[in-house]
């Protein structure tokens, strides 16, 4: 049971992590698409982050989080299992709870990848790709892991976790990242795992 709460306190990540996926791939996303770094290169000639890390990309995974979370809300009060998730044995489940978890789930979500994205461009690795190699291998790890290290924060917060349960987040929703991609690549939404 204790896993299954951990899948029902996380649901509006994976949701919000799978809607933004599958915004970034409309043409308006591509139409307003613009790199935070402003394609800018840091000291080393290099871009700080890349094309893949844009401010339409934070806005719509803060959004997608939202409306996530207010869904997860809205399931936990039909169903009678509030009890279930983290966030609701400390605060109400109401929607300005919702939206406000919501949107710290997607801002940490989104901020937490950044460091991962400065560094693959210091490491010539290309943006959205994975290489074969051991650095490669490492940073296939960190790609599932890194926006988890900041969501699972919130937690800690607000939902009063242990470090024991926060790293179990880790773990259990690295698993699941790498599941959904696998899904979402076998359905072409996504072109790589």
């Amino acid at each position: 049971m204790i896993i299954l709460d951990m899948y029902l306190t996380m649901l509006s990540v994976i949701l919000g992590g799978i809607l933004n996926m599958l915004f970034v791939k409309t043409n308006f996303y591509k139409k307003y698409k613009y790199p935070i770094d402003c394609n800018r290169k840091f000291r080393d000639g290099k871009r700080i982050f890349g094309d893949n890390k844009t401010w339409i990309g934070i806005v719509s995974m803060i959004v997608c989080c939202i409306l996530s979370q207010v869904f997860i809300g809205f399931i936990c009060n039909a169903f009678n299992i509030n009890n279930h998730n983290q966030i609701y044995r400390f605060y109400e489940n109401k929607v300005g709870v919702n939206v406000l978890t919501g949107f710290l789930f997607g801002f940490m979500y989104m901020l937490f990848e950044l460091p991962n994205s400065f560094i693959k461009r210091r490491l010539d690795i290309e943006c959205g790709k994975t290489n074969t190699n051991i650095i490669g291998k490492l940073f296939f790890v960190i790609d599932q892991i890194d926006s988890l290290i900041g969501v699972m924060l919130i937690l800690v917060i607000f939902a009063k976790i242990s470090w024991k349960q926060y790293f179990a987040y880790i773990f259990i929703g690295g698993f699941t990242h790498i599941m959904v991609n696998l899904f979402l690549y076998k359905i072409k939404v996504r072109r790589n795992v």
